[in-house]
């Protein structure tokens, strides 16, 4: 019975590290939000409505490349009726999401997310840089 305070001071250091996680985030008073991107400029609505795009904006964009690329379509349109062409780099990169690292970039390094993306469709600074 003399172990009693080996074994009271293990769980003790056990429940701080069990804890840590917790005080961690505490102490550096992380968002239960996430990051907020800033919204484009001069646009009021997305090609969809705002909470379908922040959960789904991925499946929209491959379904937008499944049409393009096997079915031929160029033009989408929108659940109010607007008319969009399908398109990463001349509809949303150039209209609305210009300043990628600012809207993009924000969520995607916050949940470490790397996408393909950009393998293909350049940064909007250097596409529009290109294009003059």
């Amino acid at each position: 019975m003399r172990d009693r305070g080996i074994i009271w001071m293990g769980l003790a250091l056990f429940l701080v590290f069990l804890t840590l996680p917790a005080w961690h985030n505490l102490s550096a008073r992380v968002s239960a939000k996430g990051p907020q991107p800033v919204p484009p400029a001069g646009q009021k609505q997305c090609v969809a409505p705002v909470e379908y795009m922040r959960t789904s904006h991925m499946r929209l964009l491959l379904d937008w490349r499944d049409s393009v690329v096997r079915r031929g379509a160029q033009d989408y349109t929108s659940p109010d009726g607007r008319h969009f062409a399908m398109s990463l780099t001349n509809t949303c990169l150039r209209e609305c999401h210009s300043a990628k690292a600012d809207f993009c970039d924000r969520c995607h390094n916050y949940e470490a997310v790397a996408v393909p993306c950009w393998d293909c469709h350049m940064d909007s600074k250097t596409l529009l840089g290109s294009v003059k």
